[in-house]
């Protein structure tokens, strides 16, 4: 995750500015930077590598100014380096960004056209361009964030100020969290509250498609119809875990709702948006060379995996075995030469896993662990590791960690395919652009929070609960009702759809929600047929489609929840939100404790 803070008033904000990414530190970056406003002009310092680079810059070359605007970067497609470093700037505006700009390539090349000149490959060069841009035309800069703002597509918060305007901080959000917080003759952005800890105990949560224009002593809000709007200012305690929780309730639903954000990190870590391409990091291994790759995991990690069971098999042609970590070396499976060991972890300390990853390596198999934790025992005992950028997860229940696995686990999946020769160059360019959507496409599903709240108070009432999907969301059904019981305690199964009719079928009838996972697409027909199957037996179908979906076969369901259509190759990630929050809001309405259920730890170090 990157990190996002801001501050205008009336003393200098460089120190402000650094202390607040040092309160983000726990995001990780690998380059740092902050913009202020000397004399009317844009002034700014980045330093590659970690926030002390940028610390110690700042020693030699102090930055004054009494607005300010600091980020902290993972590498995006671009490498690490000062150049591809927050804020991007130029003589007009100054901008901090987190999230995807999908559209990004179409807006460069227009503005291109115009005479603009780009230095990186970045997204976020071109909303500095855009806003140049538009104030050109003799907009003001409110003028000119609402017109930019409606050509940006995509999930993104934003801090931005303007060359000549010390008394004008704008901030922006899209399906990125972003905060607001109240001083005295002072005020605060931050995409954590963390950052503003010390600062205030006064915060307004921007609501999604929100933007404000702060000055030293208030912020005007609009909504994304650019009406005006009051949001809540909240006192929180300047420490504790309430500020962690931000405006929610609980930490499982606070890392729901920032997917949007982690997975458009993640995504610019292995993804060249403007080449339309995978770019991993430098491994010591030949993907292209795999013999067979072994997947292994537990609990939600195991279920991402199986995803990537499809992908890799289908999309790469890879052969591919899967088995839970605490099963495999007590199998003691023959492992062949050349293969390649793949390990999923949150916490990177998974004993079960742990211990697969011993075996693999007694077999000769070359070791790549997929994990949250850059420190941990599994990375440091790997050959190779892919970073998930979820940031720290609290909640025991696994949400953005998942969805930031199969992030990862995708785009694995494009490489080793490309490496291979089974994906070629349209195909790679057409499932990135699908991949690139998906923070968006996240975004627009959290708006239906309200939906999927009324549908929990029904499925809460349940005393078994069934998950049906075919190909790869048959794993989307597995890891709904996992979640559904982890945290609420409600028994649940999830089957492939074809599977109804060899036995489960039997469970059905009027009392047992069924929770179908079925987009339009290659196999919807299939799972078509066994949800009248259902219903032809009394069986209560809540059905997850898209709009397509949904009037082929939503007529005879209890309830619907219509989500956005998108390329197969992505729907286990959208279709992962739903489950999520179902789960969540049944729990809440059981009243069951949701951020630490009965049993569970997150991260479980013995056997």
């Amino acid at each position: 995750m990157c990190g996002i803070i801001g501050i205008i008033g009336g003393k200098p904000v460089a120190p402000l500015l650094l202390d607040g990414l040092k309160r983000l530190e726990y995001r990780g970056y690998d380059s740092a930077g902050i913009a202020t406003l000397v004399n009317g002009r844009i002034d700014r310092r980045r330093a590659e590598g970690k926030l002390v680079n940028l610390g110690h810059l700042l020693e030699e070359q102090p930055l004054e100014g009494t607005l300010g605007i600091g980020h902290t970067r993972w590498a995006t497609h671009g490498r690490p380096s000062e150049v591809n470093a927050h804020p991007h700037a130029n003589e007009h505006v100054a901008v901090v960004h987190n999230g995807i700009i999908e559209n990004f390539r179409a807006l460069r090349q227009e503005l291109e056209t115009r005479g603009h000149a780009f230095t990186t490959e970045t997204d976020t060069e071109v909303i500095a361009h855009l806003l140049a841009d538009e104030l050109r035309t003799q907009k003001g800069p409110e003028e000119a964030v609402a017109a930019a703002l409606k050509r940006l597509e995509g999930a993104f918060a934003l801090a931005i100020v303007f060359a000549g305007r010390h008394d004008t901080m704008i901030g922006a959000r899209r399906g990125s969290p972003l905060a607001i917080g109240y001083g005295d003759g002072e005020m605060y952005l931050g995409s954590d509250s963390l950052a503003l800890a010390p600062l205030t105990q006064s915060i307004c949560y921007l609501e999604e498609g929100d933007w404000a224009v702060l000055s030293p002593n208030g912020a005007a809000i609009r909504d994304a119809q650019d009406r005006p709007v009051e949001r809540a200012i909240k006192q929180t305690a300047v420490s504790g875990a309430m500020i962690g929780k931000g405006q929610y309730r609980h930490f499982m639903q606070k890392e729901i709702f920032e997917q949007p954000a982690v997975i458009g990190d993640t995504l610019h870590s292995f993804l060249n948006p403007l080449e339309r391409q995978v770019t991993l990091p430098d491994l010591p291994f030949d993907l292209g060379a795999i013999s067979r790759v072994t997947v292994t995991a537990c609990g939600t990690a195991f279920y991402a995996g199986l995803v990537a069971k499809y992908w890799l098999e289908q999309i790469a042609r890879q052969p591919v075995e899967i088995d839970i970590a605490s099963e495999l070396r007590y199998r003691e499976p023959p492992m062949p030469e050349g293969g390649l060991g793949l390990f999923i972890s949150q916490s990177g300390e998974t004993a079960d896993t742990m211990g697969a990853l011993h075996y693999a390596r007694s077999q000769g198999q070359r070791l790549l662990s997929i994990v949250n934790v850059a420190e941990s025992s599994m990375a440091r005992e790997s050959d190779a590791v892919l970073g998930t950028l979820a940031g720290p997860e609290i909640g025991v229940a696994s949400t953005k960690a998942f969805t930031t696995q199969l992030t990862t686990l995708a785009c694995l999946s494009l490489a080793i395919g490309r490496a291979r020769g089974t994906v070629d160059r349209d195909t790679e360019a057409r499932l990135t652009e699908a991949l690139l959507e998906v923070p968006g496409r996240v975004a627009e599903i959290l708006n239906h929070d309200d939906r999927v709240r009324k549908i929990a108070n029904w499925v809460s009432e349940a005393r078994d609960v069934l998950y049906l999907g075919r190909g790869n969301l048959y794993p989307l059904a597995l890891e709904g009702a996992l979640k559904l019981k982890e945290i609420s305690y409600i028994h649940a199964e999830g089957y492939a759809g074809g599977e109804m009719k060899h036995g489960p079928i039997a469970l059905i009838d009027e009392n047992v929600p069924v929770i179908v996972c079925a987009p339009s697409g290659p196999l919807f027909d299939k799972i078509a047929s066994n949800v009248q199957e259902t219903i032809a037996r009394g069986g209560k179908v809540v059905l997850l489609s898209d709009k397509k979906g949904i009037e082929a076969l939503g007529e005879g369901a209890a309830f619907t929840l219509e989500l956005p259509e998108v390329d197969p190759f992505v729907a286990p990630i959208l279709y992962a939100i739903p489950v999520q929050l179902l789960a969540y809001h049944t729990a809440v309405a059981k009243g069951t404790d949701v951020d630490q259920p009965r049993n569970l730890a997150k991260s479980v170090t013995v056997e």
